[in-house]
């Protein structure tokens, strides 16, 4: 699947590759990491040192010089396995910092390893490699939010074509290469299960450290059934036994492996009486599904607990599908949101280096009240100018400019 959907974030890593010393790729386990190195290898006619394969690893821990001095780039994937070879890397920096010398990629943050982070500070630009969007899944060159920052918000003359059938199943599916290529609920769903297991067993290196890998499951099923919500740290301690620093750490561990995200509040030294707790979403909305125990026959039969869930794992859904069309512009873009102690609240608030903003809103009905426009009229009466646009995505068919700057879009516009 990976190697037949074209990855928009493919040119961006080659441009990169003239701009730091040291390029780092990092996502997921199984997000296709690999296979955007791999094709890299074959245009540059390099080799790939896969530290996932115990010969490399060996060669790296006994011999680090044989693998780094090469002549650039060095492609190393799965560089974590061998947090010692970044020392080695700064070694060798320390001589040269010509662009494009190290390609790296790894399933885990490089905020998770603090001694690299020291080591390379500076010389090493992060490249985020996140499950598929839907444009990418469909082929489509959708430059959505990019358009919005310059005010172009398209409104097409015919409604949108996806039901709300349509949307639970791509919200169900995700973006996970290798879930996709899957051709039964079933065979997702074990998928599903054994990238979790392996995420928790293997390649959490700090288990080795904090214990309990059940534990650790624990937290990551309560924290996502919070996706789209507030991060209560405290009620996922309570729900676990554990104690609130334990729970904390467990859950920064789970953001170090990709599987959560946290989405900082927005505007706090800016704006006043805004909330500052982060939300948390999860990062791949199958994996969402799978850990929620939500399937499409349980949305079929309107069951109370599953249409909620629904609603909380769609706004993710839908804020990841943004945040990625982000990194394909080559404007820096901060993503936060925003919530004032009176209940306003902005789902996503996307904000350009030159503090230029558009706004989204996630709504799960088929259409969208005057009402429900309110956070985004205060916040583009608080913003002035910089407010450049704000959606209310909803799951109906019909989108229009709803007043000044204002938008309601089907959620499909994202991708069509």
């Amino acid at each position: 699947m990976d190697s037949l959907i074209k990855r928009r974030i493919a040119p961006v890593v080659r441009a990169r590759l003239s701009e730091a010393p040291v390029l780092l790729l990092e996502g997921p386990r199984g997000v296709g990491k690999s296979t955007l190195l791999a094709d890299l290898a074959a245009e540059i006619a390099r080799p790939v040192i896969d530290l996932d394969q115990l010969a490399f690893r060996q060669l790296a821990d006994e011999s680090p010089s044989a693998v780094i001095e090469d002549d650039g780039p060095v492609l190393i994937d799965e560089y974590q396995r061998v947090p010692a070879l970044l020392d080695s890397i700064k070694v060798r920096l320390n001589r040269s910092t010509s662009p494009g010398l190290f390609v790296l990629a790894g399933s885990t943050s490089f905020d998770s390893l603090p001694s690299g982070t020291q080591a390379l500070t500076g010389r090493l630009q992060r490249l985020q490699i996140m499950p598929f969007t839907q444009a990418e899944i469909d082929g489509i060159e959708n430059r959505f939010v990019a358009r919005a920052f310059e005010g172009d918000v398209p409104h097409a003359t015919t409604p949108a074509a996806a039901t709300r059938d349509d949307y639970i199943q791509r919200v169900m599916h995700g973006g996970m290469p290798l879930a996709l290529v899957r051709d039964s609920q079933g065979a997702r769903i074990r998928w599903f299960e054994a990238h979790v297991r392996q995420s928790i067993e293997r390649d959490a290196e700090a288990l080795r450290r904090i214990g309990r890998s059940g534990s650790l499951r624990g937290v990551l099923a309560r924290t996502v059934g919070q996706t789209g919500s507030v991060l209560n740290t405290t009620k996922v301690a309570a729900d676990v036994k554990l104690s609130w620093g334990t729970t904390s750490d467990y859950i920064t561990l789970l953001e170090s492996l990709f599987l959560i995200k946290r989405l900082p509040a927005w505007g706090v030294t800016v704006l006043s009486r805004t909330i500052d707790a982060p939300k948390v979403h999860v990062v791949d909305s199958g994996i969402g599904a799978y850990l929620l125990r939500l399937s499409a026959e349980k949305m079929k039969r309107r069951d109370p607990a599953a249409l909620t869930e629904f609603g909380h794992l769609l706004e993710s859904f839908v804020i990841q599908e943004a945040i990625r069309q982000t990194t394909w512009m080559d404007a820096p873009v901060a993503a936060g949101y925003w919530r004032t102690k009176d209940g306003l609240e902005v789902d996503l608030v996307l904000e350009r280096h030159d503090g230029a903003v558009v706004a989204i809103e996630v709504k799960t009905g088929d259409h969208v009240t005057g009402k429900q426009l309110d956070p985004l009229r205060a916040l583009r009466e608080r913003l002035g100018s910089s407010f450049i646009a704000g959606i209310a995505f909803h799951l109906g068919p019909v989108g229009y400019a709803a007043e000044d700057r204002i938008h309601v879009l089907p959620v499909e516009r994202l991708w069509t």
